[in-house]
């Protein structure tokens, strides 16, 4: 018999569903809010609001494209958390009543676990123990991951998450949000050696991100102050250099790990994996220190259901179940998760 999942993603500001059949994702299903580009960030309540609005068309859409019922369906899996409490409220509370309707299990799904077990989405997928970096606008950790529910983070950011470095960054440079990629598109005309920008030295696997924006914001306010013009004039070169230096402090953490770790098998996730100089730089780094690497698609970067779906998969086959008195987690972390 079939073991047929519906994935339903709504953490923030994208409304996903996805259907995956016997471990294979069929498709991924994404309702993106463009409104949020007028408030230079996300605004919970709009983000809530149209999640209201698109659940029941992304959840139709999917089921429609792997001509699935739902009466077909062998469990609903869920981001439970972190994320946006109301945003969280409308996938959560949507698959718990459909699984209570239709009598099937429902599964809570980390959404930073997702990140990493969308590597299972497509093959080949990593072997475990395998070490993950998770880059993302709120996260930015590096995890042992023994297996598909088996997680460790070695390491993370105690400050901001690199993301929230690449947007307000990209804000201070004058572009819209979210402004991370605009940097990496325009880094890749300019020289990364040109501007030095400070690097964080903290001792041990985690990371400090709010040093370099400061050195960045006091970079520019001492140049513009000689040339009003500056920023135009040398676009180019300041979003390369600033996207070198914070590439560089992942990468020097994740070589540090995989050093004492002895783990050879290296992934990265999330939304700033979708990052070309640090998808690059990773495959650099893996042919130097012979490594094997893990790189998701783009389009299984961003928040996406498929995730949810392939997790729900992976948890289904182990008996791991969630309770009808179970609730969002807007802090969840991996250690909160019961």
């Amino acid at each position: 018999m079939k073991t047929i999942l519906l994935g339903i993603e709504s953490s923030c500001d994208e409304t996903s569903a996805s259907i995956c059949i016997d471990g294979k994702v069929m498709n991924n299903i994404i309702a993106t809010q463009s409104i949020h580009k007028e408030y230079g960030g996300v605004v919970p309540e709009l983000a809530s609001r149209a999640h209201q609005k698109n659940i029941i068309l992304v959840v139709d859409s999917a089921l429609k494209g792997a001509q699935i019922k739902l009466s077909d369906l062998s469990a609903i899996a869920v981001t439970q958390g972190p994320g946006l409490l109301g945003a969280l409220m409308v996938g959560y509370s949507y698959a718990k009543s459909l699984a209570f309707a239709l009598n099937i299990p429902f599964i809570n799904v980390n959404h930073m676990k997702a990140h990493i077990l969308a590597h299972f989405i497509e093959t080949p997928a990593p072997i475990f123990p395998f070490l993950c970096l998770t880059v993302s606008g709120g996260h930015t950790q590096i995890v042992k991951v023994d297996s598909a529910i088996d997680m460790v983070v070695l390491g993370s950011t105690i400050d901001d998450a690199v993301g929230e470095a690449f947007d307000k960054g990209a804000k201070l440079l004058g572009f819209p949000y979210p402004g991370g990629p605009q940097i990496d598109k325009y880094a890749a005309s300019g020289n990364p050696d040109r501007f030095p920008f400070s690097e964080s030295q903290i001792k041990d696997l985690n990371f400090s991100f709010s040093g370099i924006k400061t050195s960045l914001l006091y970079f520019l306010r001492d140049h513009l102050k000689k040339n009003p013009t500056f920023i135009e004039e040398n676009i180019e070169d300041i979003c390369a250099s600033y996207q070198k230096h914070l590439i560089s402090m992942l990468m020097k953490k994740l070589v540090s790990a995989a050093g004492k770790t002895g783990i050879r098998q290296i992934a990265i996730a999330g939304g700033v994996a979708a990052n070309k100089e640090l998808r690059k730089q990773l495959k650099l780094l893996s042919q130097k220190h012979n490594w094997t690497s893990y790189i998701p698609e783009f389009e299984y970067c961003t928040d996406n259901a498929a995730m949810v779906a392939i997790s729900g998969h992976l948890y289904f086959q182990n008996d791991s179940f969630g309770n009808l008195t179970d609730a969002p987690k807007p802090r969840m972390t991996f250690e909160n998760e019961k």
